[in-house]
């Protein structure tokens, strides 16, 4: 019986942040990938090694982690202004699905060079030497980011002395300007409260409600208080992703909480839905050891901050709920804000398992009602591997 031969397909390997992905030009896509459906689909679910129901993903260039099951597609932008358009896939592990419900923030750090080297940003627009401003269309979701890339000599430049914590190496810094970025259509603040009352099962949360802060900004985030459900907010990988009685409870509190910010009409649409929302809790700054052994102090930081990924404590912190957290620190009277002291601010640094990140955001409030303006923070990346993937050719 004759099997169909692998197809060749140019791709690069980056980190972003803290994440890792594959990136495509999309003129690069076999044709039938390069619209949208079920061939894009499988192309880039074989790429990254999904579905994998033993979750190793060994067959494919995925790492097993919600950071490192990523896929990019680009192309020179079609929309005034803008340089490039992005378009992000979160594929899951083990099961036949790409998320392009959100964005990601982390390998958004990745995107301008990318472009750049691409050629998909005009060469007028890139010095000899300094900093070329990519503007990036965030097709997920239909907002712009501005990419601030150094150049030397007319390339990229990727290394330097900036550190990021949940990144071992430094590299050079890159700073990222999400414009107006409460994520999709709709409110910020989706019920019009600083504050509502969950209501979940009774084996979930004691008493069958909890508080929370649901916020659209970066990405949709629903927001606890760690107190509330027996933690501390200094808690690390091993404290919980072992634990797969508390993964259950986040997973639910997040479905639960899914439906009232309307993003999804029942609670079993969440299991198909695992990239937004997300699911943080919050505390008060507290002394710590990161997952690196470095120690954090309370004065260091405004805030303790964890997030839950695709069903898993996060090794560091998500590039979008980063701007969710900013953003609900700069609204008065959320849980981010009062964990943070309950004073104004426009910029917070928090602590997360692998370290700090400061992010400044700006909210106002117009006839009532709480917007994002801009949230800004410093990130990384680097090319890692460029070539071609290859796929079975019966993929399509």
């Amino acid at each position: 019986m004759s099997q169909a031969p692998q197809i060749k397909i140019p791709a690069t390997y980056m980190r972003g942040g803290t994440s890792k992905g594959v990136f495509f030009s999309l003129s690069d896509l076999p044709e039938a990938a390069q619209v949208p459906g079920a061939a894009r689909d499988r192309v880039l679910m074989r790429v990254i090694g999904s579905p994998d129901p033993y979750g190793q993903q060994i067959d494919g260039m995925g790492g097993a982690t919600s950071s490192t099951s990523k896929t990019v597609i680009l192309a020179k932008s079609e929309q005034p202004d803008h340089d490039v358009d992005y378009l992000f896939g979160q594929v899951a592990i083990n099961k036949a699905f790409v998320d392009w419900s959100g964005n990601c923030g982390n390998l958004t750090a990745a995107v301008g060079a990318f472009a750049i080297s691409k050629g998909l940003v005009d060469a007028s627009r890139i010095p000899e030497n300094g900093i070329c401003t990519v503007r990036i269309w965030q097709k997920n979701i239909s907002k712009t980011i501005i990419a601030h890339v150094p150049i030397t000599n007319g390339e990229v430049q990727e290394t330097g002395d900036f550190e990021l914590d949940g990144v071992t190496f430094p590299a050079a810094e890159v700073v990222i300007e999400f414009m107006d970025p409460a994520d999709g259509e709709g409110s910020m603040l989706p019920t019009g409260n600083v504050v509502d009352d969950l209501d979940v099962p009774a084996d979930v949360v004691k008493g069958g409600s909890i508080k929370v802060t649901m916020i659209n900004a970066g990405i949709p985030t629903i927001f606890i208080n760690a107190a509330d459900i027996g933690y501390t907010g200094t808690e690390l990988q091993k404290d919980i992703n072992g634990d797969a009685d508390a993964l259950a409870r986040f997973e639910t509190m997040r479905a639960y909480g899914a439906v009232k910010m309307g993003l999804i009409k029942d609670i079993a649409e969440a299991a198909d839905r695992q990239h937004i929302p997300k699911i943080a809790f919050v505390a008060p700054a507290t002394d710590y050891t990161a997952s690196s052994g470095k120690a954090i102090a309370a004065g260091e930081i405004d805030l303790c901050v964890r997030a839950l990924s695709m069903g898993k404590l996060h090794h560091a912190m998500m590039g979008t709920a980063s701007v969710a957290i900013a953003t609900a620190a700069a609204v008065p009277g959320t849980l981010v804000n009062l964990a943070a002291g309950g004073v104004e601010r426009d910029a917070v640094t928090f602590g997360h398992p692998s370290g700090t990140l400061r992010v400044g955001a700006a909210a106002t409030q117009v006839d009532g009602e709480w917007t994002a303006t801009k949230a800004v923070m410093s990130r990384s990346a680097r090319v890692l591997m460029e070539g071609w993937v290859r796929v079975p050719g019966d993929t399509l």
